[in-house]
């Protein structure tokens, strides 16, 4: 974990968008530097193919989690 550093403007913008999507300061950070960097390397995709990586890419880790959660148990 890090600290970045970044301008009043933007702080307050993530703070405005934060509140709007009920998300905490970090997690609308974090969800901007995600969209940013796959679009960075995705420059032909549009932001709600982007989103639907994000939520693909949520779903495997999810079901990654639960299979290593059953295996503990068996």
């Amino acid at each position: 974990m890090g600290i970045v550093k970044i301008s009043e403007q933007m702080h307050e913008q993530l703070r405005i968008t934060s509140s709007a999507m009920s998300r905490s300061i970090n997690a609308q950070a974090e969800h901007w530097l995600r969209v940013g960097q796959l679009a960075e390397r995705h420059p032909q995709l549009a932001y709600s193919d982007i989103c639907q990586l994000l939520i693909e890419a949520e779903q495997q880790a999810s079901t990654a989690d639960a299979n290593t959660m059953l295996r503990a148990r068996a």
